[in-house]
């Protein structure tokens, strides 16, 4: 595995070693002791699945406030996604930067996205699944997230037009949130 730093602090993306064969392929996509030898040094409690459907679903900018703050391991087993991560951290000196990666089941990366980032991810192919690791458990109460298109952050998504839930489509500005981080 190689693990890559990027422009946020914490955020890593990592490119597992794919063995191909005439019967397809192999990949180790976690392993605790090469993780915690790139220094991630958590235990992950729960796994999610998603699948969307149709090509501009937009799922983000979530994060839960703390004690339930959650850090994410994802990857995306169909499809194809244009994975975002927002800093939230009030203290950092990349506060309200984000950086985006595209994540596809034909290229392997996995990203990990350590607590105290939004986080969000638009489909750019039909049925995409991605699944993904998390540290804390769901808390409804401490669900929290930042809007797609808050125009002081201005993420550039690849989609114009996406397809949001009722949730997602009323979640506040960055501005109008107090981040514990």
């Amino acid at each position: 595995m190689k693990f890559t730093k990027t422009s946020l602090e914490g955020v890593i993306l990592i490119e597992p070693a794919v063995f191909f064969d005439n019967r397809g392929f192999f990949l180790e996509s976690y392993s605790q002791k090469e993780f915690e030898k790139n220094g991630i040094n958590i235990q992950f409690v729960q796994d999610n699945h998603s699948r969307s459907n149709v090509v501009g679903t937009i799922r983000g900018m979530h994060y839960q406030d703390p004690p339930f703050a959650q850090s994410k391991l994802l990857r995306v087993t169909k499809g194809k996604i244009y994975d975002v991560v927002l800093d939230i951290r009030k203290s950092s000196p990349t506060f309200g930067q984000w950086k985006g990666f595209e994540l596809s089941a034909s290229n392997f990366q996995i990203l990990f996205v350590p607590a105290g980032f939004a986080h969000g991810f638009a489909t750019v192919e039909p049925e995409t699944e991605v699944q993904y690791k998390v540290d804390k458990f769901y808390s409804p109460a401490h669900d929290r997230g930042i809007r797609w298109d808050d125009p002081q952050v201005n993420i550039k998504w690849p989609v114009s037009n996406p397809q949001l839930s009722e949730k997602d489509s009323r979640l506040p500005l960055l501005s109008e949130i107090t981040t514990p981080f």
